[in-house]
């Protein structure tokens, strides 16, 4: 099994890839580390065609109900679904899910907020919840809108673990 001196380390940084060993890839063990307050922040940004944006300005709905909303609703879905879709990622009880969203401009911003308690980072279910947030609204305007764009999708901020607080400067 693989141990802490043999992940495989990219040429050139100091940083390990913790799901790789001997060019296989593993489920990391976590069983030794201590369960700890963990939280982590990631933001997508959905851009529409400006007849889209105007139609969710002033009604917020798509032929399929509420976008917004629904976008919402589907991020908490997939930040709890995370450990099933990524192979690698540990399921986690999660404490709390938020997702925001709100149209400025053009733009969809989704962002979410993810905490537990456990032995590994959310950062993969905050991100998760942002990207099935921003493909609902995809597949909620599609029909109206074909010039829709999703991205960027990044992490904003985590907090936990041996590596500690780090947030994304501006």
């Amino acid at each position: 099994m693989p141990s802490d001196d043999s992940q495989c380390r990219p040429s050139g940084t100091g940083a390990s890839l913790s799901h790789v060993h001997e060019g296989h890839a593993v489920m990391v063990d976590v069983s030794e580390k201590p369960v700890s307050l963990r939280a982590a922040e990631a933001e997508a940004r959905v851009r529409l065609g400006a007849a889209t944006a105007a139609r969710l300005r002033e009604t917020g709905e798509a032929g399929k109900g509420n976008v917004l909303e629904t976008a919402r609703m589907a991020g908490i879905a997939g930040a709890k679904k995370c450990s099933e879709l990524i192979p690698m990622c540990h399921p986690l009880p999660l404490d709390v899910v938020e997702i925001a969203a709100e149209l400025v401009e053009q733009t969809v911003l989704l962002r979410s907020r993810v905490v537990c308690h456990a032995r590994t980072g959310v950062e993969m279910e905050a991100l998760t919840a942002v990207t099935v947030a921003a493909l609902t609204v995809y597949d909620m305007v599609k029909a109206a809108d074909k010039q829709i764009e999703i991205g960027p999708i990044r992490l904003v901020s985590k907090m936990g673990g041996k590596s500690g607080e780090w947030r994304r400067e501006q």
